[in-house]
């Protein structure tokens, strides 16, 4: 089947009804331009990914010939003066073709051109351009920073087609290019990792922040990019609050412009939690393209959902009673609480959503909401809960989505009697099959499975812990995986920045920040360990200061 009409229309319907999508990126988002090659970039990744989805695109040449370039300005890229007789727009296609092909030199596409007259009617050329005509626009019309580009929407290209099934006419590489840099050392000592580093995180947060945006006019002074530089500058220093970091930030940024602190939370809290919500999964959701792009990310992976608490609050809660709610802990204190969903194991751990939790929520629904955007992004095969998410619906509900899941339980009294008689027979494992009641007569199915812990300061039953699980014991030592996510909101709230106020969206506007500050992070080092040693290990090489000096830079501080 070939490209037409129809299957185009398909294809720019499916991302113009996308909830998160922005497309043409750089005509529609306050980072990009016109002339932005990042923009154009962002919209060969947007464009690809859908494109060798639908069945009548079997082809990269096809894609070449029809990837929209019109919004785009290359006369700010273009060093000729004078007249010429080939347009930006067809070259930058030609040499897309050629790079896409890999040939080394311009003879083999001259060939390939002569070969394919129709390419050459879809390609825009009334005749096949010689060598040295293309040898001169390539290296003497274009600039260096278009040539980057056609290399990188080359790449993208043939991993997006490849992902899609499609027959590529070479394998690309699954990383991101580093420019001007040909470290090789086995390995890497501190200046090649912050070397690699520098351009990753440049890169990560020019993919990911442009998600957010705080729907402001277009007369505004002070750029909106300066706010989330903003924001970024807030989680660099520990506690730092907005009008303290906004006295901070206009000595050391380099903007000209920058907000006060008053206006930044204003503009905060006027973004709804669906908003914030919205805005936080596409910018995961660009970042994971990003890192799928490497042999070393599959989007497949154990998915862990927690929940965290702010301080304690120690404030009149008057009004927010629905907010500020108890402690997970049976304690007399109340806090606010926010869930997420973060991948574990062997997964660079992101945190694929956050939500806040509001009294009388049920567990149910914040699994749910939660597997919901996880699975939009990634494909998860197990689920890791903590114990209090041991409720019998829940783990229905993951069961009839055709989930594992791994869940301590609360220890009643049958539990309790039956690690008693284990603990009599000195037996360390034990295994049986439960029914678990749902209501008007429906049962729930699940295997408990005891543990005695080693080392346990307890000489009684509690040296057992019970286990929950719908795949039997071999998924048991996967729980282990789910300290990771208690690690992760450690560094989370490192990121964060500092509040009293007890506006709900603003607090949880931060706590969000903070989680796509992480992700980012996790993101730059897996990125960074393909590029120097051409693996990933789960233990980080760029501390998370190391990402948050190369982040300042970004903000324009450093």
């Amino acid at each position: 089947m070939s490209s037409g009409h129809i299957s185009r229309r398909t294809i720019f319907r499916r991302i113009a009804r996308h909830p998160h999508i922005e497309w043409p990126a750089y005509d529609s988002t306050p980072l990009y331009d016109r002339t932005s090659t990042a923009g154009l970039e962002a919209d060969v990744r947007t464009v690809s990914e859908q494109w060798f989805r639908h069945d009548a695109h079997e082809s990269v040449d096809g894609f070449v010939c029809s990837v929209p370039l019109t919004y785009f300005r290359f006369e700010a890229h273009d060093c000729y003066a004078g007249s010429t007789s080939y347009h930006m727009q067809t070259l930058f296609r030609v040499f897309l073709l050629k790079e896409c092909h890999g040939w080394d030199h311009e003879t083999a596409l001259v060939e390939y051109l002569s070969q394919h007259s129709d390419l050459c009617d879809r390609l825009g050329l009334e005749w096949v351009p010689d060598q040295s005509t293309l040898w001169r626009s390539w290296h003497q019309r274009f600039t260096a920073d278009l040539r980057d580009t056609v290399e990188t929407a080359a790449r993208t290209i043939l991993v997006k087609a490849q992902n899609a099934e499609v027959a590529v006419p070479r394998e690309p590489e699954r990383s991101l290019p580093l420019r001007g840099d040909d470290t090789n050392e086995s390995d890497p000592d501190n200046r090649a990792i912050l070397g690699k580093a520098e351009a990753i995180t440049e890169h990560a947060s020019r993919v990911a922040f442009p998600a957010f945006s705080l729907n402001r006019g277009d007369s505004c002074e002070i750029h909106e990019n300066a706010y989330w530089d903003l924001q970024t500058y807030l989680g660099l220093r520990e506690r730092l609050a907005a009008n303290e970091g906004a006295r901070s930030f206009v000595y050391e940024s380099t903007r000209e412009r920058t907000p006060l602190g008053h206006t930044h939370r204003d503009h905060i809290r006027d973004l709804s939690i669906v908003q914030i919500r919205e805005m936080y999964r596409q910018a995961i959701r660009n970042l994971i393209d990003e890192v799928a792009e490497t042999e070393e990310f599959f989007r497949a992976g154990i998915a862990a959902i927690d929940i965290t608490e702010a301080d304690p609050f120690t404030g009149d809660r008057t009004g927010h009673e629905d907010e500020i709610i108890g402690t997970k802990e049976n304690t007399d204190e109340y806090a606010y609480q926010w869930a997420t969903v973060q991948l574990v194991g062997n997964a660079v751990p992101l945190v694929l959503d956050a939500r806040p939790v509001r009294k009388g929520e049920s567990r149910k629904e914040i699994v749910e909401d939660l597997l919901n955007s996880a699975e939009g992004l990634v494909h998860v095969d197990n689920v890791l809960m903590d114990r209090e998410f041991d409720s019998q619906h829940v783990l229905e509900m993951i069961s009839q989505r055709g989930l594992s899941y791994v869940v301590p339980k609360r220890m009643q009294t049958s539990e309790k009697a039956q690690a008693k008689r284990l603990l009599q027979r000195d037996q360390d494992r034990y295994e049986t099959h439960r029914k678990l009641h749902l209501g008007k007569n429906e049962w729930h199915e699940t295997t408990l499975i005891y543990r005695r812990k080693e080392d346990s300061e307890h000489d009684d039953h509690r040296q057992y812990s019970v286990f929950m699980t719908n795949r039997g014991r071999g998924h048991l030592t996967e729980y282990g995986y789910r300290w990771e996510i208690e690690s992760g909101y450690r560094s989370i709230k490192r990121f964060m920045a500092a509040t009293t106020s007890k506006n709900f969206g603003l607090r949880f506007f931060y706590f969000a920040f903070a989680c796509l500050l992480y992700s980012i992070w996790r993101a730059v080092d897996l990125l960074v360990q393909v590029e120097l040693t051409g693996e990933y290990e789960h233990a980080p090489i760029v501390t998370a200061d190391n990402t948050l000096t190369l982040l300042k830079k970004e903000t324009g501080i450093g």
